[in-house]
């Protein structure tokens, strides 16, 4: 009778496990079925592609403008994924298996040497390099086993200039100021920022609520297109962890729920 009855617990125990694992699967399914317009988007739709060609116009005025301090030389600092590099491919596959995000799968895809190049981004890195101005590429891939990867990429791709030395990718933090500071150390002054997420012009909005985040915005108005320039981004983003608080402590049905609760939705009065 005992032994029955550990058997009746484990079987129990396993097939809590086992509804707590498809529950997780199936949510995973859900947060990446609701990435699809926006991938549509991104591959898709002429608009994308115009806004990404506005965005790198908008730099090359921006950077013509831009006036380093005497005795400093003029630097660029650009983030990677998509900003420069185009990673909507991996996207599409997760959309297609249902997969969340996960560090060994996103190392697999970098790895593949598969990644395509924003719209404008090539022509505004040589446009940099080959007027009296210095790239430098602020991202967080991992330095430790996506570095060989990023530069063949890039090379492939036609950036001009790329090198370790120029690549700035992530050690231990994901905030970017000290990598910034390290560059302008070498005698470089910062005079543009690119990139997709707030995050990539500093550290003020690292970690904080979407509030907070659009404060920010709302206060350096006018460096947006000046010292600023935003690729868009609708697949992901820090945006998202600042929907909520617990955003990334619960799973994906919780996040499913946080997401459809954000909306900002008409009564129908």
């Amino acid at each position: 009778m005992k032994n029955i009855k550990i058997k009746l617990s484990v079987f129990a125990l396993c097939s809590v496990v086992l509804t707590a694992c498809s529950n997780n699967i199936e949510g995973d399914a859900r947060l990446q079925e609701q990435a699809v317009l926006g991938i549509n988007w991104m591959q898709q739709s002429g608009e994308y592609q115009a806004l990404a060609y506005q965005a790198f116009n908008t730099a090359k005025v921006a950077f013509d403008n831009a006036k380093a301090a005497k005795g400093k030389k003029k630097a660029v600092v650009v983030d990677l994924d998509e900003t420069m590099i185009d990673n909507s491919a991996y996207a599409g596959w997760q959309i297609r298996h249902g997969k969340a995000f996960d560090g060994k799968d996103w190392t697999r895809w970098v790895d593949a040497r598969q990644s395509g190049a924003i719209a404008g981004a090539v022509e505004f890195n040589n446009y940099v390099n080959s007027h009296g101005g210095k790239m430098f590429y602020v991202s967080n891939r991992k330095d430790s086993n996506e570095k060989a990867g990023t530069l063949d990429d890039m090379k492939k791709l036609g950036f001009n200039g790329v090198s370790e030395e120029m690549l700035y990718l992530k050690k231990d933090k994901s905030n970017k100021s000290v990598r910034f500071s390290e560059i302008e150390k070498q005698g470089y002054e910062i005079v543009l920022y690119v990139g997709d997420n707030l995050n990539d012009f500093g550290d003020a909005t690292y970690k904080k609520s979407n509030e907070e985040r659009r404060n920010f915005v709302n206060e350096h108005r006018q460096d947006f297109g000046k010292k600023f320039i935003m690729l868009p981004n609708p697949n992901y983003g820090d945006w998202e962890g600042g929907l909520a608080k617990d955003y990334y402590s619960g799973d994906a049905q919780s996040r499913v729920k946080i997401r459809h609760d954000a909306i900002k939705a008409w009564d129908g009065k």
